[in-house]
Parts: structure tokens; sequence; C-alpha cells
């Protein structure tokens, strides 16, 4: 009998409870598996994130959503600030939105039907100047605004009446369908709904930061009234400083929301990595995520790295 109670398990040492132990182990140690892989997987996506969105811009206002490539978004902030600097009202950007969505879907195309250059097609024969200025989109936008405002009533004018009288298309009626995008990209880019536009782009093609000449490119179309200062230089040719800074000086929010658009759709092309602005802040290595909060961003300049 003594050795048969000393071989008998202990009620803790049953099979069923041993079994529990080790089926608790196995739990813990599944779980604490699950959980490593779970947190290796988040790095994983974090590190791919900016690479899964590839390029592109996209705007969003209360009027609705558009996606936009790099170029079109460039193009689209340079039509606002040549009607900013033509101090023009914003119905003069909705007719020119509408008409370069009509003739080159924004693109500044190399050619044309006959000899229609750049992103409103405007022909050199019929006298709107040389292909090379045709294929400027601050000239090509600007040479458009001047034909606009010399049409008599032209914002009281239907849309595709006051496009067609500026460009002589064969089609005039095919301006009027294009309306309601352009109100939408001039609420985003002309700065009525402030932080509605945004860009993104992978790592990959991140550009050697060129802020002078960038600054530069946003002086030449939105004009000389435009104040830029800051420790940054802004001489031709001048070296860039990527931990530098420059400021534009903000007249109003409208102004200061179309420079700070100008600038983010701009920064793939010029090697800028981020943006701030009454309150917000954008961030190349983040662009996708667009405007985000930052209490910091001053309402009078417009902070450009």
């Amino acid at each position: 009998m003594a050795v048969w109670s000393r071989l008998k398990p202990r009620p803790e040492e049953g099979t069923n409870g041993g079994g529990r132990r080790r089926g608790r182990r196995w739990a813990v140690g599944v779980l604490v598996v699950a959980l490593l892989a779970g947190a290796g997987a988040y790095v994983a996506f974090d590190r791919a994130r900016p690479y899964l969105h590839g390029s592109g811009c996209e705007v969003r206002t209360s009027l609705g959503t558009m996606p936009l490539d790099l170029e079109q978004g460039a193009n689209a902030a340079t039509i606002a600030a040549v009607a900013f600097r033509k101090q023009l009202p914003e119905r003069a950007s909705v007719i020119a939105y509408a008409t370069a969505i009509q003739e080159s879907h924004i693109h500044n195309l190399p050619g044309g039907d006959r000899d229609s250059v750049g992103m409103f097609q405007q022909r050199p024969s019929q006298g709107w100047g040389t292909p090379d200025k045709l294929r400027d989109p601050v000239q090509a936008t600007s040479k458009f605004f001047d034909a606009l405002v010399r049409i008599k009533d032209y914002l009281d004018r239907d849309l595709h009446d006051s496009a067609q009288l500026v460009q002589r298309s064969a089609d005039g009626d095919a301006y009027a369908q294009h309306e309601p995008d352009g109100k939408l990209l001039a609420t985003a880019f002309t700065g009525r709904e402030p932080a509605t536009a945004r860009c993104w782009y992978p790592p990959d093609d991140k550009t050697k930061s060129r802020r002078p000449e960038a600054l530069r490119e946003m002086r030449r179309a939105f004009g000389s009234r435009l104040k830029v200062g800051g420790p940054g230089p802004l001489k031709a040719g001048a070296p860039s400083r990527p931990d530098s800074w420059n400021a534009i000086k903000a007249t109003n929010p409208r102004a200061g929301w179309a420079v700070a658009t100008w600038a983010v759709t701009h920064a793939q092309a010029y090697g800028l990595t981020e943006v701030r602005y009454a309150g917000k802040r954008w961030q190349a290595e983040a662009g996708h995520d667009g405007w985000t909060p930052d209490k910091d961003a001053t309402a009078t300049a417009i902070i450009v790295r």
C-alpha cells in the first residue's frame, strides 16, 4: 500500500492538470509569436507605406474629390498663382481650369492638333506666341488670362461662351462639361477652402533640394509682390541648405493657402521637404497623409524647407 500510495498521482499532478498547464504554456507561446509577428509586420508595413501609394495629388473639397498626377497638380497651382498676380476673381480661374481640362487634361503638351502646344493648346499661327513660350505654364496661363479679360462681360457669360471667345475652338460647347471640375479646382487652389490639396511620392523619387529655384519660380508665377525672407538664399544658382528654411509673407488667408499649395504641388520637382502654414504642416516623407495639425505653424507666413 505504501508503494502504491507513492506512485499514485497527486491531484495537482494528475493527467488533466498537467495537460492544462501544457495547454496554457502552448497558448501563451502562440500569443507571443503572434504578437511578435504582428509587430514585425507593422514595422515592415510602416517602412513600406511611403512606397505603396505611388505618386500623385488629390483635391478634396466640399464640392467633391478629384485625383491628379503630379504634373496636373503643379499646373493647377500655377493657374491660381497667375490669377493672383493679375488680381483676377475666382470665376476667371474656373474658366481657365475648365479650358485646360478640355484642351490638355491640365498637362503641358509638347504638341497637339496642327501647331497647338502647351496646357491651353494655343497656336503660334494664331498669334499666341512662340512654341517655347506657350510650353511654359506661367506664360501660357498669363496669355490666356490676358485674352480672357479682353472679352466684354466675360464674368457674366456662360463659361463655354467666354472660353470659346478666347480659344476659337472647333467645338466651343465642350468647355461647359468641365465647369463643375473647374469650380472644384478653384475652390482648392485659390485657397477658398484651406488645406484641401495634397501630393505624395515615394522616397525613391525624392530629388535634390533646389529651394532657391523653387522660390524664384514661385515669385515668377505669383508676381514680385510676393515677399520672401528667412535664412535660406534666393539668388539664382545659390546652394540649397536642406536644414534651413524660407518664409513667404501671407498677405491674406486665401493667398497664403494658394502659396502653400503651390509649394506642395512643386515639392517633388524642387526637392522641398516641408510646408507649414496656419496650424497645418505637410511633409514630403508622409505626403499621402496630407496636412496634419501643427500648433506652432504661424498664419502670417508660409514656412518652406
